[in-house]
């Protein structure tokens, strides 16, 4: 099989002859061409999509097929593209990539070539996963990088990218690679496929790549987290890194005009409202603090359940009631609920009963939901106010 996009890896539609399709699972057609551009999912980068058209003649009527290619993977030294229609084997078809996909694999792939060359030379650490997802770009290595050098190591990225370095393919022989230094996560046999970028990256590699580093357009880092014992860098590259900071500007531009604050502000300006927020919360609870221990006074010590209802408290409000009447010795069991559209939010406590126990059992009877400790249990009840005390006395 001819293999257009090694050799031509700009081409957007070629001819090809169908040598092989058989049906595959999910209604769809593995098929065999005699040559194809379209990239076969590989090294951490997509398979390529697209059609393949095909001329019959019905009826002595020239009828175009579009054949859609759903995914494109390699199995055997085959490269498999996987239909959603039949193709007669022998015909001639005349395929076209999805362009702008495969264009944005390339600068992303080329791209990560660039960041991980550049945390090689400066950390001598070895890529060990690369994933090219739909929403995102992830590379581990097996070190950690500090946040600071990360930040220097994206500019300098991008300056490669200004700098509009050539991207070099070749294949050299046993001899030459055993001279080589270069990168590559998997022992290699057989024909090896070099990507170099002079002075910056050399690395073994079967995707697909542009020619020159200013095809990448830029590279943004959107994040780090450690894993396993190094990190996982996330990025994106040219169109789709675009099209993120455009979303994240237009939601910067909404947040400016909610807060009524410059763009440049927004953090300063949020920041004190969440500390303005916070003693609200202290306030509030002081309140709610003082108003549950006025009702807890109501009620006599007993040792008898307690169902208590009360409107309009969040979980911790009703959890903060609950413990304060059985720590009051307000019931054996104490259950405190507060209605939330159809549903009751409950939290039950008890100094003598298992409430882990209680709770299992209160919700089988009242369609419940939740759970918690020996002491305290809390969830939801889909159930009526007399069915949820009745519950309640008879099993407590």
């Amino acid at each position: 099989m001819e293999r257009l996009y090694y050799k031509l890896p700009y081409v957007k539609e070629f001819d090809g002859t169908v040598k092989e399709c058989r049906e595959g699972k999910k209604g769809r057609y593995e098929v065999i061409l005699d040559k194809t551009a379209f990239f076969p999912e590989g090294g951490g980068q997509p398979g390529d999509t697209g059609l393949l058209d095909q001329v019959r003649v019905l009826d002595q009527v020239r009828v175009l097929d579009q054949v859609r290619v759903l995914d494109t993977k390699e199995k055997d030294g085959q490269v498999i593209h996987f239909t959603d229609k039949f193709l007669e084997p022998g015909t001639t078809v005349h395929g076209v990539l999805d362009w702008e996909k495969r264009f944005e694999n390339m600068q992303g792939h080329s791209g990560e070539h660039i960041l991980t060359g550049l945390i090689h030379k400066t950390y001598g650490y070895d890529n060990v996963g690369f994933h090219m997802g739909s929403e995102e770009i992830t590379i581990d290595f097996n070190g950690v990088v500090e946040p600071e050098m990360l930040a220097a190591l994206e500019v300098e990225a991008n300056k490669i990218v200004s700098a509009n370095i050539p991207f070099l393919v070749s294949c050299p022989s046993k001899e030459e690679l055993e001279q080589m230094e270069y990168r590559s996560k998997k022992e290699l046999t057989g024909e090896v496929r070099i990507i170099t970028i002079p002075d910056v990256d050399v690395c073994a590699c079967c995707g697909t790549h542009v020619e020159r580093s200013g095809e990448v357009g830029i590279i943004k880092v959107l994040g780090m987290i450690n894993y396993k014992g190094g990190v996982r860098i996330s990025m994106l590259c040219g169109m789709p890194a675009f099209r993120k900071l455009d979303c994240y500007e237009k939601q910067i531009g909404e947040l400016s005009v909610l807060l009524s604050a410059k763009q440049e502000k927004i953090v300063e300006t949020v920041a004190k409202l969440k500390g303005e927020n916070q003693e609200k919360d202290m306030k509030l609870n002081k309140l709610y603090q003082t108003m549950f221990e006025t009702k807890a006074e109501g009620y006599p010590v007993s040792s008898q359940p307690l169902v208590v209802f009360e409107k309009d408290l969040e979980p911790v409000q009703i959890r903060q009631l609950c413990t304060m009447l059985y720590e009051k010795n307000k019931g054996n069991v104490v259950v405190v609920c507060s209605q939330k559209g159809d549903t009751f939010q409950y939290a039950a406590g008890s100094s003598s009963v298992d409430m882990k126990v209680f709770s299992k059992t209160l919700n089988g009877l009242l369609n419940g939901r939740g759970g918690g400790s020996s002491l305290m249990a809390q969830g939801t009840f889909q159930a009526e106010a007399e069915a949820i005390e009745a519950a309640v006395k008879a099993n407590a």
